[in-house]
């Protein structure tokens, strides 16, 4: 789980307002130094994945779906090659 929002702006506003460098700050929060410096460059956490589906193709298991909507994961894991898991993955990323 990651930091909030809040906590990461009072972290680099308590380094600015006592003048720390990266490795006294990462020292008193117990934070590491390359996180710091990732929060001082963007500090927005990332929320999403913007990879593709690489086992599963969407179109296929929609079609997969709509011609069999009875079937259980494990039998339509038998079909791509995949596992069960990664139906349910796909499924819940498609809703």
């Amino acid at each position: 789980m990651g930091y909030s929002l809040d906590f990461r702006k009072k972290v680099l506003v308590y380094k600015d307002k006592h003048s720390l460098t990266f490795e006294q700050t990462s020292v008193h929060f117990d934070i590491s130094i390359r996180t710091l410096f990732r929060w001082s460059q963007k500090i927005e956490p990332c929320v999403t994945r913007d990879k593709p589906p690489t086992k599963i193709s969407d179109e296929t298991l929609l079609i997969e779906v709509q011609n069999y909507p009875d079937d259980y994961q494990w039998e339509r894991a038998k079909l791509p090659g995949v596992t069960q898991s990664a139906v349910y993955y796909a499924l819940k990323r498609l809703n």
